[in-house]
């Protein structure tokens, strides 16, 4: 097991209500020290990581985070302010029940809109698989190969499941060569990490792996 390489695709993660700036700046520091490929935090603390740590670290941001349901102008709000405040990286959530509704046009122009918005920096799309049926999630991945989107991404974190292993192979079955596939919620050990990796996930949404390693230090 190469513990270096499941560091380097990991989004060091935290986005709990409660964390606190003191919480996230540790969470920054362990980034720098293990090498990770970012830290995943709120809005709210993206201009003080930038501040704090610069360009030694790269930063992703969650946007209509975690219910998805906003309008597309205020989720296409949010990014240009994580933007302009530090962001080098965007999760987004979309809009599941306009998915469910069959409303196709407007997940993939919000999408879109979206991806206009970071310009060359990287965009995840999370779709929350846990509430989704195989079907929903082979369109999702349909539109968002459409859409320019760097990533799909599974789960938030904050709904009634996270990754799959199941969902990781339906992802490498379905989206373009052009998109990406991040693991994301309960990524709980080392070998769940590199079997995601194995199926085809090329980032990991987790706050557990570093925390293991720290534990192994």
């Amino acid at each position: 097991m190469d513990i270096d390489k499941i560091l380097s695709i990991c989004d060091h993660t935290l986005l709990k209500q409660e964390a606190t700036w003191e919480q996230i700046r540790q969470l920054c520091d362990d980034a720098i020290k293990y090498h990770t490929a970012s830290v995943c935090i709120p809005p709210c603390y993206v201009e003080d990581a930038k501040k704090y740590a610069g360009d030694k670290m790269t930063i992703c941001t969650v946007i209509g985070f975690p219910n998805g349901n906003m309008t597309t102008d205020v989720k296409v709000f949010e990014t240009k302010d994580a933007i302009e405040k530090g962001a080098d990286e965007i999760d987004m959530v979309i809009n599941i029940g306009r998915l469910k509704s069959r409303d196709y046009d407007y997940v993939k122009n919000e999408i879109v809109r979206i991806k206009e918005v970071c310009g060359g920096k990287i965009l995840k799309v999370i779709i929350e698989t846990c509430l989704l049926t195989d079907d929903e999630k082979i369109k999702m991945c349909e539109i968002v190969t459409q859409s320019g989107a760097d990533y799909i991404k599974t789960s938030t974190g904050f709904s009634t499941a996270g990754a799959t292993f199941e969902d990781v192979e339906l992802f490498a079955k379905h989206v373009g060569p052009n998109v990406k596939i991040k693991a994301a919620g309960g990524i709980s050990t080392l070998e769940d990490a590199e079997k995601f990796m194995e199926l085809g996930a090329s980032r990991l949404g987790t706050s557990r792996v570093v925390k293991i390693v720290k534990e192994m230090d």
